[in-house]
C-alpha cells in the first residue's frame, strides 16, 4: 500500500522573501554565477532590490531608485504595468488551456495579426518563441533554407544575441573567444553602404543582419542608408533582416526603429524584450510569405522548426495586453518627448564638461560617449585608469549615481567608454531633471584631478583584475 502525504497547498512566497532576506548575493554566489556576484559587489550593484513600479525600483530598506536601464529594454511600459498584470491574472482565473502543442491557438493568432499591422511592410506570417536571440536564431535558419545560401553578414558593434548561431553575428570578441568555430559569416562596417555592397556581390550570402539603432553604442545610421541596403540586398538576392528586439516596440517614438525611415523594404523583422511588458518570455520573427514557403514548404514539413514556449497562450495575453497599452495610451509619444528633453539636456551638460565627447538618441535610446579629454591633469588620469582597463572608466559615473543618486545605469558595450540609457517610455519631466542634476553632480566631481572619483577607480582595479581583466555586463 503506497502512502502519501495530504497536499499542502499552502506555498507563500512572501513567507520565502522575508525568510531569505539580505541574502540575495550569497545565494546567487553559491547556486548560480558566483563571478557575476563578485562583480556587483566589488563595483557596488549588489543592492536588493524588493519592488518595482513605472520607472522606479525599491531596495529592501525602502529606498527609491530611478530605472535608467529597464531591463535592457524589457520595461517600456515600466514595471509592473497594472493593464498586462490584470490580463495575466484573467487569463489564470480563466482555466485556459495552453501549450497543447497539436492545435492552432486562438490567442497566437490574434498577436500575430495585430503584430503583422502595427510592423507593416507586408509581411505575411509570424513564428512566435521565447527570447530575442532565439527569434534571430529562427531567421538565420529560415534565411538560409530561402536562399541555399550559407554566410551571414552583420555589422560591426552588432549584438543580436549569444546563443552558438547568433553569436557568429555577434560584433564583440570578448563573446565568442573560446566557444570553437561558429556559422559562416562576415561584418561590414555599420553605415557604410559601399562596403556592404561589395560583400553582397560576392554571392554567397543568405542574409543581412541590421539593428536599425545599434543596443552596443547606441551608433544611428545615416540617413536613407536603412533604405538602401534593403535596396542592395534585394538587389543582390540577400534577405534583409531588421533586429528591432531592443530598439523596436516604441523605444525610438515609433513602434519600430525601421519606421523613422521611408522606403525601407525588410523581408524579416524580429521583435522580443518588450513585447510581453516585461512579465513572460516571447519573441516573434514577421517574414514575407516567399521566406516562409521555403522552410515550411510542405504538409509534411509543417513543424520542421518550432520553440516548446512559442505558442504559450501567457505570453500571447501578455502580449496582446502590451499592444492594447501602447495604442491606448500616450507612450510613443512621450518616449519622443522625454527622449527630446533629455537628449538636449545632456548636451548642455556636454559642454560644460571636457569628458563628454557626445551625446546621441532617438527617442529613449540615448548615448553619452566620454574621451580623452584636453587638460593635462585629467589627461594623465584617462590615460592611467584606461591602461588598468577599458572597460573600468564608465563605473566612475555609474558607481556614483548608484550609490550617491540612487540612479541605476550601466555602459553600452564592452570595451567602450558610452554609458547608454534605456528608460521605461513612462519616465517623466522630473525623472529626467533628477537624472541631470545627478550627473551634474558626478561629473563635476570626476573632472577635479586628483579626487575620490579617480581614488574609487584606482581600488576597483586593485580588487577586481585578474591577469585577462575583467569585463562589465551590457547587452
Amino acid at each position: 500500500m503506497i502512502v502519501t502525504k495530504p497536499l499542502n497547498t499552502n506555498f507563500d512566497i512572501h513567507q520565502l522573501f522575508a525568510q531569505y532576506r539580505g541574502e540575495n548575493n550569497a545565494l546567487y554566489a553559491h547556486n548560480v554565477n558566483p563571478k557575476l556576484a563578485r562583480v556587483l559587489k566589488i563595483i557596488g550593484f549588489d543592492k536588493n532590490y524588493t519592488k518595482g513600479s513605472g520607472a522606479y525600483l525599491w531596495d529592501e530598506d525602502g529606498n527609491r531608485y530611478l530605472d535608467m536601464l529597464s531591463g535592457y529594454g524589457v520595461f517600456n511600459l515600466g514595471r509592473n504595468h497594472p493593464v498586462v498584470r490584470q490580463a495575466l491574472i484573467d487569463f489564470m482565473q480563466a482555466d485556459y488551456s495552453s501549450l497543447v502543442q497539436m492545435e492552432t491557438p486562438l490567442l497566437c493568432g490574434l498577436l500575430a495579426g495585430k503584430l503583422k499591422t502595427r510592423i507593416g511592410y507586408d509581411l505575411d506570417y509570424v513564428y512566435f518563441c521565447s527570447t530575442g536571440a532565439e527569434a534571430n536564431e529562427a531567421a538565420i535558419k529560415f534565411a538560409r533554407r530561402a536562399t541555399g545560401k550559407n554566410t551571414v553578414l552583420y555589422a560591426q558593434s552588432a549584438f543580436h544575441g549569444l546563443t552558438t548561431g547568433v553569436l557568429s553575428i555577434n560584433g564583440s570578441r570578448i563573446f565568442k573567444e573560446g566557444f570553437g568555430e561558429l556559422i559562416n559569416s562576415r561584418s561590414v562596417r555599420f553605415g557604410d553602404l559601399d562596403q556592404l555592397e561589395e560583400e553582397l556581390a560576392k554571392d554567397d550570402c543568405a542574409a543581412f543582419f541590421i539593428e536599425p539603432i545599434q543596443g552596443k553604442g547606441v551608433n544611428i545610421p545615416p540617413r536613407g542608408y536603412l533604405a538602401e541596403a534593403s535596396m542592395l540586398c534585394r538587389k543582390h538576392g540577400v534577405l534583409f533582416v531588421a533586429d528591432e528586439i531592443q530598439c523596436g516596440l516604441g523605444r525610438t517614438g515609433k513602434f519600430l526603429a525601421l519606421h523613422h525611415e521611408e522606403n525601407v523594404a525588410p523581408d524579416l523583422v524580429t521583435v522580443s524584450k518588450s513585447l510581453s511588458g516585461g512579465y513572460v518570455p516571447i519573441a516573434a520573427v514577421a517574414m514575407r510569405k516567399a521566406v516562409f514557403d521555403q522552410t515550411f514548404s510542405s504538409l509534411d514539413r509543417a513543424v520542421v522548426h518550432s520553440s516548446t514556449f512559442g505558442k504559450s497562450n501567457f505570453a500571447m495575453t501578455a502580449g496582446l495586453a502590451t499592444l492594447h497599452v501602447l495604442d491606448q495610451s500616450d507612450l510613443l509619444a512621450n518616449a519622443e518627448q522625454m527622449g527630446n528633453l533629455l537628449g538636449n539636456r545632456l548636451l548642455e551638460i556636454k559642454d560644460k564638461y571636457e569628458l563628454i565627447h557626445a551625446v546621441r538618441w532617438r527617442g529613449l535610446m540615448l548615448a553619452i560617449e566620454f574621451g580623452r579629454p584636453a587638460s593635462l591633469g585629467l589627461r594623465a588620469a584617462w590615460k592611467a585608469v584606461n591602461a588598468m582597463n577599458e572597460d573600468l572608466f564608465c563605473q566612475a559615473i555609474t558607481i556614483p549615481l548608484l550609490q550617491d543618486h540612487n540612479i541605476l545605469t550601466q555602459v553600452a558595450g564592452n570595451h567602450m567608454t558610452t554609458i547608454k540609457l534605456l528608460p521605461p517610455l513612462v519616465i517623466n519631466k522630473d525623472d529626467v531633471d533628477w537624472f541631470i542634476h545627478s550627473l551634474d553632480k558626478v561629473m563635476a566631481d570626476l573632472h577635479r584631478f586628483p579626487g575620490p572619483a579617480w581614488e574609487s577607480l584606482s581600488r576597483i582595479a586593485k580588487n577586481a583584475f585578474t591577469p585577462s581583466g575583467m569585463s562589465f555586463v551590457a547587452r
